[in-house]
């Protein structure tokens, strides 16, 4: 891997903590979701990850690690900033990294992902680019098109692989055998063990999400257990 980008030379080795809320829960706002970001910087973070074009205005003025943004638009197929435009907006936040779904599903406004990755990194020279993957093919083509970081994010999600109960450690080790930029692992890492192993296997860093940030599912979690007990 040649000279790293100082951004991403942050993220090296750390935490990034994902502060997202899902639509109808009480801390779906940007205000709630900026405080979350900042106590996860204070514990230790070294980048956020964050959605919204709001949350994202936010959070970059008050924290001072690296914020990967994204805009989740839709449900279905390709909605993680899932156009040119899309990403353009989220660039616009001041967020240093824009998260993209880097599947080869077809996109909403017809562009592939390497026109996608062109075309912001065209309107605003300097940012870095996180591919959203579902697969050791998505990460392929997400690292041919220019991408700055490859993510493990989508591996269960787009029918390619099945959905592991933690990490994908199998997509993992594979991914980390092609990749010539750094390789973030996204998706289920639910306890400090996943984290570690995540590292183990060839993880530049590690994204965790639901485990820190998200207490409807934590405490879920918790009351499965006690009612089972």
């Amino acid at each position: 891997m040649s000279t790293l980008n100082p951004v991403l030379e942050r993220l090296r080795g750390g935490l990034i903590a994902s502060a997202q809320a899902y639509p109808g829960e009480p801390m779906r706002d940007p205000r709630t979701m900026d405080e979350v970001a900042q106590a996860c910087v204070a514990g230790g973070a070294v980048g956020i990850r964050a959605q919204g074009l709001a949350d994202l205005a936010l959070i970059t003025q008050h924290v001072d690690v690296p914020v990967i943004g994204l805009w989740k638009d839709g449900h279905d197929g390709v909605f993680i900033t899932p156009t040119l435009t899309h990403a353009i907006a989220v660039a616009a936040t001041g967020v240093e990294i824009v998260a993209i779904d880097a599947t080869r599903r077809p996109r909403p406004d017809g562009l592939t992902f390497a026109q996608t990755v062109e075309g912001l990194k065209r309107a605003r020279p300097g940012v870095l680019v996180m591919a959203d993957c579902g697969s050791l093919d998505d990460a392929k083509m997400a690292q041919d098109a220019g991408a700055d970081i490859l993510g493990t994010t989508l591996a269960g999600y787009t029918g390619e692989r099945p959905k592991t109960d933690g990490p994908d450690v199998e997509l993992i080790d594979q991914v980390a055998a092609i990749a010539q930029v750094p390789l973030v692992v996204e998706g289920r890492v639910h306890t400090p063990a996943q984290a570690t192993l995540a590292m183990q296997h060839g993880a530049f860093a590690v994204v965790v999400g639901t485990a820190i940030t998200h207490p409807t599912t934590i405490t879920s979690w918790f009351v499965d257990a006690v009612r089972k007990a």
